[in-house]
């Protein structure tokens, strides 16, 4: 057997997805981040008529030029963020942006912080770059909420980039524009990168999102449309950076995929510039099962934030068989411990499942692991 590369050794393959492998086909899945509507109608029209058309060939590595100036206005009138065309990549999902920020930026000796619990792909893509890990905790008892204060006291002579995510995965937290601005200014005045996933940004509720490269020239902000447009599968996304940083990033970009699809770049464009309104019944929907979720997890003694973002609730659960119980009841859920050390003792919900389908999870948890 041939021996793998040394830095394969540093990850391991995604528990989200172990666990989605081993679903039952029955089981209620609560542990997929993936919206279960589907794809907008105007924005599947403008995608077969791109295949008709024959526009399937290469764009531009950094993507369509239409499609880069429609998410340069997307940034002005939705992030305060001044952007240009020459400063968009477009992306195979917002994924491809993260793992193209670790291979452009990151390497041994350098520190990265990164909070508490977070999303795994974080960790897994540091990793892969070699760098260190530096660790902030977002506690239950600040709602999650990453702190600007507890990150200036992790800036050191090697800190190369801190990784931010709000509306948060696996929590929901959606940090306060005090800390954003914060930690923006901190950049600056220490001189690292803010890598900014705001994937989730279009799903919260009662609260306003926050940009920190409104605030700081050291950021680059990575989104996409899988989450806002539940076009998942069609991986497609985008970002954008300072020229300099712009061009080490493509770099990583042009030698990796060349180019997102085409297919994909014509419904994104058509996500952007069409009719907003199934956005607005998807977020208010998942404000309903949020509200489900978090009551009935509460009533049933799991202490739970009322997550102010995204799709996903983190109960304090400290029974640690809980995931395996529920499994084996018919419903899926992820153990907390994934997303970091903090999240011990805790477990990831997702509620990008049907209202029905939440309720009927609900009722086997109480019946056959809270009463079982």
């Amino acid at each position: 057997m041939v021996k793998p590369a040394s830095r394969t050794s540093s990850i391991e393959l995604s528990q989200i997805r172990k666990m989605f492998e081993v679903t039952n086909p029955d089981a209620i899945n609560l542990g997929i981040g993936e919206p279960d509507f589907n794809v907008p109608e105007n924005i599947k029209i403008a995608m077969k008529n791109s295949i008709d058309n024959n526009e399937t060939h290469y764009t531009s590595n950094k993507g369509l030029i239409e499609l880069r100036e429609a998410i340069v206005d997307k940034f002005k009138k939705d992030n305060g963020i001044k952007t240009n065309p020459d400063n968009i990549i477009v992306t195979a999902g917002a994924s491809e942006g993260l793992f193209m920020c670790a291979q452009a930026f990151f390497e041994p000796g350098d520190e990265i912080i990164l909070p508490n619990p977070s999303f795994l792909s974080y960790e897994a893509c540091i990793n892969l770059s070699g760098a260190k890990i530096v660790p902030v905790d977002c506690s239950m008892e600040n709602e999650f909420k990453l702190k600007s204060d507890d990150v200036a006291e992790k800036i050191s002579k090697d800190t190369k980039a801190i990784m931010l995510n709000s509306p948060s995965n696996p929590t929901g937290a959606v940090m306060d524009k005090e800390d954003i601005k914060a930690i923006a200014d901190l950049s600056m005045d220490n001189d690292f990168l803010v890598i900014s996933d705001e994937i989730y940004e279009k799903i919260i509720y009662d609260k306003k999102h926050c940009s920190p490269a409104k605030y700081s020239d050291n950021v680059i902000t990575l989104n996409g449309f899988s989450k806002t447009y539940a076009m998942t599968g069609l991986r497609i996304g985008y970002l954008t950076a300072n020229e300099y940083n712009t061009e080490q990033l493509l770099k990583i970009h042009q030698y990796n995929i060349a180019c997102a699809s085409t297919t994909s770049q014509m419904g994104a464009y058509e996500a952007l510039t069409g009719p907003q309104d199934e956005v607005a019944k998807m977020v208010n929907e998942f404000k309903r099962r949020r509200d489900l979720i978090v009551g009935r997890l509460n009533e049933m003694g799991y202490e739970t934030v009322n997550a102010e973002g995204a799709f996903y609730v983190f109960p304090k659960i400290e029974d640690e068989d809980f995931v395996q119980k529920a499994a084996k009841a018919g419903v899926i859920t992820v153990p907390g411990a994934a997303f970091g050390s903090n999240g011990k003792n805790h477990v990831r919900m997702s509620y990008a499942n049907s209202y029905e389908n939440i309720e009927k999870a609900m009722n086997i948890l109480e019946e056959s692991v809270v009463n079982g």
